[in-house]
């Protein structure tokens, strides 16, 4: 129980006079005391009764408050019957030590807020947990209408003062009573539990951030019918959903741990029935890639996404635009080497599917509704999505799709234009929430139609922005996640070009360092596309010529010359402009370049040698 519980019981006869920012502490028991160091019989959580017979003057308040701080009680609660009002000396150390201060009357008996502690923390509490299990089988037996997540977690706030969430392996809100989990702290939770997952601690994982301990529990069907476990936790660990606890479970009785995992399975049982209902739409963008990698006609097409268009977006009236994602991931195996889809080795592309139709849900939205309308095919190693969005701007010519198309066939529900393809609107810059699109809104979002007109195409940073953190300790020190974006299609000849420009720019996020990384089709149109593709061995090469003699005179002399270098063609080459940026004198910047010309050879005055410099620093 929380001590805003006994304030709010008025047969208590509880007075607050101080700690208001305290009151969701948890009361794990009760102790009455007038020691003057009662410490060797605290545990912690206890809500302390005292008398104040301890208190000879004033200066003995602040050692006796220090004391139940340090040990980490609840709460102190004061009785009024031998010095009548509660001395100031006493109040002001319990507001320095932030310990919330109860007066008691001098009518109540300190025995009646003993038994009503100890009715509340006693052992009937894992009978009450029972029953909040058994109440929820019954409702969730009886099919969807019995509430799903959300009523157990209600039950679980009402019935046993405990406030707890769903979320899925990105933090992202799934289910929760009450107030909603803050988004950065569901993915820190997230993160926590990934990574707790990924050593092979056992659950639940205490986590504690800003002052409050959380429990994170596996949502995991283990009962019967239940998919097999996987062989290894790297197969599940990206799509599992956790149960978040603001509760420390360490000292939980083994009672009361088994009925939290009744809990979990009846949540899990829920989760299996949503997993289910996405079978429709994985085969429906199976069906669609299928035939575009087959070099179906585009007629055909256009006929599958009609299918596919009223049931990733219903109500639209037309087929919309279209954009590709792909995604991979890959893990490093024990040797060091990437598994290369070696036999027994894990197989990416459905880690990638579960993943990739996560990481397109609006972080800023909660709930399961939002995820009904991704499509997400995998393919080998890849996992395609195929995003629909409500019908933009006009089109503007773009060169990026398949060869010039016709006109769009009037029958197939698409708008007509000329070449299959059109150019993201706006700026990329996600917009608050973490949201993909430049108003905030995502596909399947119930965005209102003018802010989806503004610009309602995905960009591949903002796609990870939010989900980046919990998803780097999920993948932990073996695994990789690469993702690319295509620009958006509205035909269906121009789902060929864009699956290939998603590939594309997968390939372009995998030169790239990081656990977690994204291209979009707008990089494809400069030198970063190149740089993928040249081998390692002649990367290597390039770069020691141009920059290890530039290194290795920084490391005797301090001399910062790579970091001039840097900066130096980042301006364009302007001399007043780099000696500002590096606070250097003109002369200074010049001795410098001078030096960098000298231990390579090269001219910075020649575009050819700034080139090279560039590429190799871009490579390196």
């Amino acid at each position: 129980m929380r001590l805003r519980a006994l304030l709010e019981t008025d047969a208590l006869g509880l007075r607050l006079l101080g700690g208001q920012d305290e009151l969701d502490r948890t009361v794990r028991g009760v102790m009455t005391t007038d020691l003057r160091d009662p410490s060797r019989y605290l545990s912690g959580g206890e809500l302390v009764l005292t008398g104040l017979a301890w208190r000879r003057d004033a200066s003995d308040s602040e050692p006796f408050v220090r004391i139940l701080a340090g040990a980490g009680v609840a709460g102190l609660a004061a009785g009024e019957a031998e010095l009548g009002d509660i001395p100031a000396d006493l109040v002001e150390a319990c507001d320095h030590h932030r310990l919330p201060l109860f007066a008691v009357h001098e009518t109540v008996a300190f025995a009646t807020i003993t038994e009503h502690v100890v009715r509340q923390v006693s052992g009937e509490r894992a009978g009450d947990l029972a029953a909040v299990v058994d109440r929820h089988r019954r409702l969730m037996t009886s099919g969807p209408a019995g509430g799903g997540p959300e009523v157990v977690l209600d039950l679980l706030t009402s019935d046993l003062d405990l406030r707890a969430w769903v979320l899925s392996p990105t933090g992202r809100q799934i289910a929760g009573a009450g107030t909603p989990l803050p988004g950065p702290l569901g993915a820190t939770l997230a993160g926590h539990h990934l990574a707790a997952t990924r050593t092979g601690r056992r659950a639940p994982h205490r986590a504690a951030v800003a002052g409050t301990t959380y429990s994170l529990f596996p949502i995991r069907n283990t009962g019967r019918g239940a998919v097999p476990a996987a062989r290894d936790v790297r197969e599940s660990v990206l799509s599992d959903w956790l149960l978040a606890v603001e509760a420390d479970a360490s000292d939980w009785p083994a009672a009361r741990l088994d009925l939290l995992q009744g809990v979990t399975q009846l949540i899990a049982v829920e989760r299996d029935r949503r997993e289910a209902a996405r079978t429709v739409r994985r085969r429906l963008a199976q069906e669609v890639l299928e035939l575009v990698q087959a070099g179906a006609a585009p007629a055909e097409i256009a006929a599958r996404l009609r299918v596919a268009a009223p049931v990733l977006l219903p109500g639209l009236g037309v087929a919309p635009q279209w954009q590709v994602v792909v995604a991979r991931v890959d893990w490093t195996a024990a040797d060091g080497t990437a598994p290369g889809g070696v036999p027994g080795d894990i197989a990416g592309g459905p880690v990638a599917q579960a993943l990739l139709e996560e990481i397109l849900v609006d972080p800023a939205v909660s709930g399961p509704d939002s995820a009904d309308r991704i499509a997400v095919a995998h393919t080998g190693e890849e996992a395609i999505a195929l995003v629909p969005l409500p019908a933009g701007p006009a089109p503007l010519p773009d060169t990026v799709g398949d060869t010039a198309d016709t006109a769009a066939d009037p029958d197939a529900g698409l708008p007509a234009d000329g070449d299959g393809a059109v150019r993201e609107t706006g700026t990329g810059a996600p917009a608050a929430g973490g949201s993909g699109a430049g108003t905030g809104a995502k596909p399947g979002t119930g965005a209102a139609p003018a802010a989806a007109a503004q610009d309602p195409a995905l960009h591949a940073d903002a796609l990870l922005a939010a989900v980046r953190e919990p998803l780097s300790a999920g993948l932990a020190d073996d695994g990789r996640l690469t993702l690319g974006v295509s620009a958006a299609v509205h035909s269906a000849e121009g789902l060929r070009g864009a699956l290939e420009e998603a590939r594309h720019a997968r390939r372009v996020a995998a030169a790239r360092p990081g656990r977690v990384c994204a291209a979009g089709h707008h990089e494809l149109a400069s030198h970063v596309l190149l740089l993928p593709f040249v081998p390692d061995d002649v990367r290597r090469a390039f770069t020691a010529r141009l920059l290890d003699p530039l290194r290795d005179y920084d490391r005797r002399h301090r001399a910062e010359l790579i970091e001039t270098l840097e900066a130096f063609l980042d301006c364009d080459g302007s001399w007043t402009r780099c000696a500002a940026r590096l606070h250097l004198h003109v002369n200074t910047l010049r001795y410098r370049v001078g030096r960098i010309e000298q231990l390579t050879g090269r001219d910075l005055s020649r575009l050819e040698d700034k080139l090279d410099f560039f590429l190799a620093l871009r490579m390196s």
